[in-house]
């Protein structure tokens, strides 16, 4: 008897031991995979880059769209694709009455602004000789024409926005078309991508598909009513001060204010070296001009869109600026501020809601 139990006890001692290695070798191969799944994933992610920001700007419309015609389906009660087919012939009309009204004279400007900006900057040249120590600071500095071949080779890096996979109006046929067509059959597109997932996680997966949904949107809607609002007061604040190609200017803040924090600093730029080319002063006034709208943005206007929109906390959207840039150009910096917000919502739902157990909010419960 006692035989037979030593016996047992060895045999269960090897099985435990190979149970033991059964589950070392599981849990090394899957690291392994997961690591080489993560090194594939970045590969695509680098050597892709310029495209996949092209789609994701496509889902941004596509967004933009849905968003905009769920509401005015909830005013009309028609259905989706009517009211879907609305909003895109109402913005057409908007986009080509405004385009009809401004563009001789944006046109012109443009023109103007490309021949302003380098005597803008030789005049501050001129100026700053007459300082000892500005006169230093320039003399590391290279010459004009030098600093702005330097400045167009930076816009056309910018990938998504001035070069791209097609250049500028092949990029933006493309988001306007693959946007329309997302818009206007989105659950075909991602029911495909839940059928993907195991059957126990594709509710899950169609609630965080959601969210993303409900927080771009959201998004986009506020940022756009306040592009809107700042290039308004932009140009017209510059027209009262008498600063020259204030249209242009305007649109190019309210343009850039898409950026959050580091467009309204580029965007006043330009106006700042216009200004001083007709006097220090008004290039001061013009100065205290750009600061009173971001004052006024960031205090007021921001927070009451906010209360109803996405709000993101301001140092984590720079950071993300700073490492989007870094890796991808100007149009990682331009799609910086919505990828932030796609990543918060994963981490949020995937990560501390599911495997930490917190219930915290998502960026567009706050």
């Amino acid at each position: 008897m006692d035989d037979k139990h030593d016996s047992q006890v060895p045999q269960a001692r090897s099985d435990d031991t190979l149970r033991e290695e059964r589950s070392f070798l599981h849990n090394a191969i899957l690291f392994y995979a997961v690591g080489l799944m993560f090194l594939l994933v970045a590969g695509i992610v680098w050597y892709a880059a310029k495209v996949l920001l092209l789609l994701f700007a496509c889902i941004l419309v596509a967004v933009l769209l849905y968003d905009i015609a769920q509401r005015v389906q909830r005013w009309l009660h028609w259905p989706h694709g009517p009211t879907l087919a609305l909003v895109v012939v109402l913005l057409l009309a908007v986009l080509s009455l405004a385009g009809w009204l401004m563009a001789p004279q944006v046109s012109r400007q443009v023109g103007d602004l490309t021949m302003a900006i380098p005597q803008a900057v030789d005049r501050i040249r001129a100026e700053a000789q007459q300082y000892p120590l500005l006169r230093s600071l320039l003399v590391n500095l290279p010459p004009t024409d030098q600093l702005m071949s330097q400045a167009a080779s930076m816009l056309s890096q910018a990938g998504l926005v001035f070069s791209g996979v097609l250049g500028a109006a092949g990029n933006i046929a493309i988001m306007a078309f693959v946007g329309v067509y997302l818009a206007a059959q989105p659950h075909i597109y991602l029911d495909g991508l839940v059928t993907l997932m195991p059957h126990r996680k594709r509710q899950r997966i169609q609630e965080i598909i959601a969210e993303l949904g409900r927080t771009l949107g959201q998004w986009l809607v506020g940022k756009a009513v306040t592009m809107v609002i700042v290039g308004a007061i932009t140009a017209l604040g510059l027209s009262l001060l008498g600063v020259p190609l204030a249209l242009t200017l305007g649109i190019l803040a309210g343009l850039l204010d898409f950026i959050p924090y580091l467009g309204p600093v580029i965007a006043g730029v330009p106006a700042v070296l216009i200004a001083f080319a007709e006097s220090p002063t008004l290039a001061l006034y013009t100065a205290l001009l750009f600061l009173a709208v971001q004052i006024a943005e960031g205090y007021l206007l921001s927070p009451l869109i906010e209360r109803r929109t996405v709000s993101l906390p301001p140092a984590l959207t720079i950071a993300m600026q700073v490492v989007f840039g870094a890796l991808f150009g100007l149009a990682g910096v331009a799609l910086a501020t919505p990828l932030t917000a796609v990543l918060a919502v994963l981490i949020t739902m995937l990560y501390v809601q599911d495997v930490l157990g917190d219930p915290v909010k998502t960026p567009s419960e706050h």
